[in-house]
């Protein structure tokens, strides 16, 4: 069964993407990586669909990369990829922020982790 990735540019979505790539090739299934844009990124989902293919072509894990809506929620994307492909795991790249952070923006990732259907991996940026 496949693992999905949410992929943001960010060192936590890099961390994620590492994470689920080893995942995905212990368990010999394929990656299944949702990109999401973010506010103030450089990149277009294009180019970060090319940093993307390039990573794991090199790591030779079999994958699929999809894009999410410009303005599209990443939650739900996320959701709704690992329903569709039957998930035995979602790994997605968790920051901290402050409780106020949280109370106003809501939370990406609790939502991904109550409503994924199968378990979910949250990783932390590898710090220096």
């Amino acid at each position: 069964m496949p693992v999905v990735v949410g992929y943001v540019d960010t060192p936590e979505g890099r961390a994620a993407l590492a994470h689920g790539a080893r995942a995905a090739s212990s368990r010999e299934s394929r990656l299944v990586v949702v990109i999401a844009s973010t506010r103030g990124s450089e990149l277009e989902l294009d180019e970060l669909e090319e940093i993307v293919r390039s990573e794991l072509d090199a790591s030779g894990v079999r994958h699929e990369i999809r894009h999410t809506a410009r303005s599209g929620d990443a939650a739900e994307a996320i959701v709704e990829v690992a329903q569709e492909i039957k998930a035995s795991l979602v790994v997605i790249g968790l920051r901290r922020r402050s409780a106020v952070g949280r109370l106003l923006l809501g939370s990406k990732a609790q939502r991904i982790l109550l409503d994924a259907p199968c378990p979910v991996l949250a990783v932390k940026a590898e710090t220096e």
